[in-house]
């Protein structure tokens, strides 16, 4: 079973569609820990705010058993934006510690160019940048994906940079330390390379 946390952060019913496209019915959308504890994975999409997001997290009383699933069951967690956000220790967005999962900091574009605009919105070409079941199938395609954002994970240690993309410069758009993957961009707003994505992270 793959369970899509609901932490009032995110277009559920978007992801809910991708899964129903794909063909996928055993998911729940829940913030309830015995419906999390038995997941075998972890969907954490995410649209908004940093500290709202953590905040959020506490106030479901959720983080327990966020941490026994990624660090010690170590089942598949995917975050999608904010929800890849929260895996680091903190956001230059707010000033509220993260799950602290990669010990790295979300940082926010900085442009010498006035006509770079803030946040990075639409769509967006990735580069694979090392082989990954995420991208099975897909290593040959176009693979664009639609972005929406204003912070992003800075290329430090603590991670692997499986694709990055470039706005005003190269950035990581999925990133993954063992079992925990997180995309900067929204699968589940990007049509066919959304599908391929999904599916291969359902199937791996």
């Amino acid at each position: 079973m793959i369970a899509i946390l609901d932490y009032s952060m995110g277009n559920l019913g978007a992801h809910i569609n991708m899964m129903r496209k794909i063909g996928y019915s055993n998911v729940v959308v829940t913030a309830d820990p015995k419906e999390l504890a038995k997941a075998e994975k972890i969907i954490i999409p995410g649209v908004g705010a940093f500290d709202a997001g953590m905040n959020n997290l506490r106030r479901l009383g959720i983080i327990d058993i966020l941490n026994y699933k990624a660090l010690e069951e170590k089942i598949p967690i995917l975050g999608i934006c904010l929800g890849m956000h929260l895996f680091a220790s903190g956001s230059d967005e707010g000033n509220e510690d993260g799950l602290g999962w990669i010990d790295t900091k979300i940082i926010r574009f900085t442009f010498n160019s006035p006509f770079m605009k803030i946040p990075h919105m639409g769509w967006n070409t990735l580069k694979i940048e090392k082989k990954s079941l995420l991208f099975r199938g897909m290593e040959d395609d176009e693979n664009r994906f639609y972005f929406v954002h204003s912070y992003h994970y800075s290329e430090k240690s603590g991670f692997d940079t499986i694709a990055s993309v470039n706005y005003g410069y190269d950035f990581p758009a999925v990133i993954q330390k063992e079992n925990i993957m997180g995309a900067q961009f929204h699968p589940e707003k990007s049509h066919k390379f959304g599908i391929g994505f999904y599916s291969n992270f359902i199937n791996s």
